[in-house]
């Protein structure tokens, strides 16, 4: 079984790929299905990857939005065509810098990745 370090370095890797994805703004992410589904993928992978952490760190770090995130999960995988871009834009621009900040918390207070 992998640890919930591993996990979080994986969160961390999928949330760089979808700044580098949505660099060129929303312009370009609400025409481009190639950025859509790369972001949609990555963001597929790291709900997936929250699932897999343990109880005991999502208890230990509560302000994190991980209920929020396993809703997000289930629209992305049992409702792919009525996923709202509108929507996933807010997640990119205003959850996804919470989210990265506060993983690389949890891994400071784990000694680091």
């Amino acid at each position: 079984m992998k640890s919930d370090k591993f996990y979080l370095v994986y969160i961390l890797e999928c949330l760089e790929r979808i700044k580098e994805f949505t660099e060129a703004g929303k312009d370009a992410f609400m025409v481009s299905h190639l950025i859509q589904d790369a972001v949609l993928r990555n963001l597929h992978t790291l709900t997936e990857s929250t699932l897999r952490l343990s109880d005991g760190l999502k208890n230990s770090y509560p302000d994190a939005a991980w209920k929020e995130i396993a809703k997000f999960r289930n629209v992305v995988v049992h409702d792919y065509l009525g996923v709202n871009l509108e929507r996933v834009w807010k997640i990119v621009e205003n959850d996804l810098p919470v989210l990265e900040r506060q993983v690389r918390a949890i891994l400071d207070d784990l000694g680091g990745a």
